[in-house]
């Protein structure tokens, strides 16, 4: 049998654990090849100043059953303004058997054309963006309308993983990555959503995100009167 084919579209900035998280997950599936796509083969800068280095560019990337984009929303104003990203993207999207998102990057598939009508999670902080690329915004950690699957903010992305792989190879192989990874979250802290963090945190984030939104908003917009 033929390897089922994963591959993550990479760009500068992007937030790496909504890359790695689900990475990780996914590179432990069996009968599957993953490969790491950018425009160029250069090494690839994150958010958190760490260097991806793409096993693929666009111009050599192989038939994909699985396309993934990651997010980090300064690396998703980037890419969205980049046509090239935007319709391998799109490419890739047409043949797939899966076309999924983590946290930010479902903004690239919605640039791409691919979430008109479709139910779609993102990152909290940016969910009403969502109509602006067609989508209806559902509220989860993993969102699935047919063969689109996304996920919220950053470390979704795991859970994501787990849910992708119980989908394609089942839940026995699911659960076995899982504890081979040993996912058995116990945060500090509830503040991990805005349904429970205190309103104290939330006002601290308010500023920070209040720009970014404004910005990703901003982008989105000129793509959509350019498209």
């Amino acid at each position: 049998m033929s390897a089922f084919n994963i591959g993550f579209v990479i760009f500068p900035d992007l937030t790496q654990l909504d890359f790695t998280g689900p990475l990780q997950v996914l590179a432990r599936m069996p009968q599957s090849s993953n490969f790491v796509i950018a425009k160029s083969p250069a090494p690839v800068p994150s958010d958190c100043g760490l260097s991806l280095v793409p096993t693929r560019t666009f111009a050599n990337c192989p038939p994909l059953d699985l396309i993934c984009v990651p997010g980090g929303v300064k690396g998703v104003i980037g890419a969205i303004g980049d046509h090239e990203t935007v319709d391998f993207v799109r490419r890739q999207a047409a043949g797939a058997k899966y076309v999924t998102a983590v946290c930010t990057g479902a903004f690239v598939l919605g640039a791409a054309g691919l979430l008109k009508g479709r139910r779609v999670t993102t990152h909290w902080a940016y969910t009403e963006l969502l109509p602006l690329v067609g989508a209806k915004y559902e509220k989860g950690r993993v969102v699935r309308d047919g063969n689109l699957i996304t996920a919220g903010g950053v470390t979704a992305g795991i859970d994501f993983g787990l849910s992708v792989v119980a989908e394609i190879a089942g839940e026995t192989v699911a659960r076995t990555i899982q504890l081979g990874i040993e996912y058995d979250p116990a945060p500090p802290f509830d503040s991990g959503h805005p349904d429970s963090a205190p309103e104290s945190i939330k006002a601290a984030l308010s500023e920070r995100y209040g720009k970014a939104r404004s910005a990703l908003r901003d982008r989105i917009t000129q793509s959509v009167m350019a498209s």
